[in-house]
């Protein structure tokens, strides 16, 4: 795995950091003891694990060839303790302390000199529980894989039982005429998404835009997967065009209370799509496409809200996450990294061009997680802030709750705490419909 490089994607995630917009994702993950916390322990047996994981001992380097590439190389320096450190919360009279520590300790940038990964353990949370505090750069992975890197700090789960090998040989060899074939199709398919991409393009003036800042404010909120359910029975639909229309009612609220016109309106969301395979590609890099999905604040009848994103969803699935606009990661990811290099930040300022705000979903098995035999309670998970715009949000399903991550750049967002309360109260009138 040591010198591995880093496709041309995971140069462009590289190459678009900076103060105001640091590139990593995060995640708040909760867990319930049944007795003391021991932080010297909990942080030496993180550290151990750490030590153990290829991508968390390896920095970025560049390289001579191609331009303006780059790949994995061991640190020699890499000690996993220094990494990982504890903080308690030595006052509990916020509203909400673990968001606000949180959202302190996401605004600072990961060094790119060093592996991009930091870990905070933090106690004195009420009722006894603690949380880890992860952030993963995201040229070091995508969501899908962020998984696959954070489990091994985990207790290890049983092994699924080996399938029988099919008996398939390996795939035949590709002829010239395919070759050509593959070749001329990947161009044409490149073309065409550019050109989705143009026709795509809107007014860069978004209205949730925000200015620069190294402020970020953090909001957790929990669904009960049975509401989810509950809906879905009767309106139809995927358990995630029930969440994207929750989300699209409590955007909506929240921009009139910010004294924003909502009516007539829809914030288009960039929603990450994996194109991962199952096994060998789980540790890679960044493979991502996305869809763009025009989210209907505009429309005040909840059921209503949820018919549109239905509408919206079924039309980006018909046409695949490898055609579209929202499939410009695919096109980033097969330019040379010489031009990320050199454009990526004037790209990253024309994100408004295509879409408001990030609304990605984070896989997380069903098995019952758990940390030297402490049960995981809750995993919220963090979208990095593209350029100028003011919400990204990140959701995770894990056992009986759907948990939502909310962060915001703080110049442009004051309190969290009113699109939070919204996230709730669009999902009790969708909820009363069914």
């Amino acid at each position: 795995m040591a010198g591995r490089q880093l496709s041309a994607l995971d140069v462009a995630f590289l190459c678009l950091e900076s103060d105001t917009t640091p590139m990593h994702m995060g995640a708040v993950v909760t867990f319930r003891p049944h007795g003391q916390v021991h932080a010297r322990k909990l942080t030496a047996l993180l550290a151990e694990r750490a030590a153990r994981i290829p991508k968390l001992r390896q920095r970025p380097r560049t390289v001579l060839f191609p331009p303006g590439a780059a790949s994995w190389a061991e640190d020699p320096d890499f000690v996993a303790s220094e990494h990982i450190s504890h903080h308690h919360l030595s006052s509990l009279y916020e509203p909400d302390p673990l968001s606000a520590y949180a959202s302190r300790w996401m605004g600072r940038p990961l060094d790119t000199g060093k592996p991009l990964w930091d870990l905070r353990l933090v106690t004195g949370l009420p009722d006894g529980e603690f949380a880890l505090l992860l952030k993963l750069h995201h040229a070091l992975t995508d969501g899908a894989g962020a998984y696959a890197v954070a489990a091994g700090l985990l207790d290890e789960l049983p092994r699924p039982a080996r399938r029988a090998h099919s008996g398939a040989g390996p795939p035949a060899p590709r002829s010239p005429v395919d070759a050509v074939k593959e070749a001329l199709g990947a161009t044409l398919a490149q073309a065409g998404i550019a050109s989705s991409v143009v026709r795509a393009t809107r007014s860069p003036v978004s209205p949730i835009s925000a200015p620069p800042s190294t402020e970020r404010r953090l909001g957790l909120v929990r669904l009960d997967v049975g509401d989810i359910r509950r809906i879905r029975r009767s309106h139809g639909g995927t358990a995630n065009d029930v969440v994207l229309a929750v989300l699209a009612g409590a955007l909506r609220e929240w921009m009139i209370n910010r004294g924003q016109r909502a009516d007539d309106r829809a914030l288009r969301a960039l929603i990450p799509v994996s194109m991962r395979g199952r096994s060998a590609e789980q540790l890679g890099g960044n493979k991502l496409s996305g869809y763009l999905c025009d989210l209907p604040v505009g429309l005040d009848d909840p059921v209503a809200r949820l018919r549109a994103v239905q509408r919206e969803m079924s039309r980006n699935k018909a046409a695949g996450p490898a055609r579209g606009a929202g499939a410009f990661p695919l096109l980033a990811d097969r330019m040379p990294p010489m031009l990320h290099r050199l454009g990526s930040k004037v790209a990253g300022l024309a994100a408004p061009l295509l879409f408001d705000l990030v609304v990605t979903t984070v896989p997380v098995p069903p098995n019952r997680l758990t940390l030297d035999g402490t049960r995981l309670e809750g995993v919220y998970p963090f979208v990095p802030l593209a350029p100028r715009q003011a919400i990204g949000i990140a959701v995770a399903t894990y056992r009986d709750s759907v948990h939502i991550g909310l962060q915001a750049n703080g110049a442009a967002v004051s309190d969290v705490g009113s699109l939070r309360d919204g996230v709730l109260k669009s999902a009790a009138r969708l909820l009363d419909t069914a």
